[in-house]
């Protein structure tokens, strides 16, 4: 016999409130029980699945294995081929956090932990002092790519529903299960365009 089947029985014979609160944490318990068995990415992907890269003509005269960042399309751009780009939809930096300039992949990492900087604490003294890599509800979500020497990444998220707004803090944010797909893609050392300029 199952736990569930056992709870429901057991919730047969008491009250029907108290059977309908059991029955109810059966139910719960045979949803989240199959995540046990799930790898940490598939968690991931499991709570943010939301990926919408495609496949997009693109300006020939960029080459390829470069990334374009357009916060005017709210997409980043994997250029992969002359002619040809894989297009991701971003989040991107709030009015106030606005930048734009030519930089390089100085770092990746693989579910990296994250530490708020001081004026994200000023901002808000309810953040945590840090959040280990792995953890569901890390900002950097399950990858991250460092650019330059500044403190801004390529990284995946925690808030899915920020996507394609405006809303990081001068990163650029990506769906988790689309940060999966550009990872090996890059290279340490890739030139990495961030502009306003529009080109869709």
């Amino acid at each position: 016999m199952t736990i569930e089947r056992s709870i429901k029985r057991s919730a047969r014979k008491l009250e029907p409130s108290r059977g309908i609160a059991l029955a109810l944490l059966a139910t719960i318990f045979a949803a989240i029980a199959p995540l046990k068995a799930c790898a940490q990415e598939d968690l991931f992907s499991f709570l943010w699945d939301g990926g919408s890269r495609s496949v997009i003509s693109f300006s020939s005269k960029y080459t390829p294995r470069q990334i374009i960042v357009s916060f005017g399309d709210r997409k980043l751009y994997w250029i992969h081929k002359k002619g040809e780009a894989i297009s991701y939809p971003i989040a991107v930096p709030r009015e106030q956090s606005r930048w734009a300039g030519v930089t390089s992949v100085s770092d990746k990492r693989v579910n990296p932990a994250w530490t708020p900087t001081p004026t994200m604490l000023r901002e808000n003294p309810r953040l945590p002092s840090w959040v280990p890599g792995g953890h569901p509800m890390n900002p950097l979500g399950v990858r991250a790519l460092y650019l330059g020497s500044s403190a801004y990444r390529i990284h995946g998220t925690d808030a899915p529903w920020t996507i394609g707004t405006a809303a990081s803090k001068g990163c650029i944010r990506m769906y988790n299960e689309d940060v999966l797909d550009l990872y090996p893609r890059v290279p340490v050392g890739t030139k990495v365009t961030v502009t306003w300029q529009r080109f869709s």
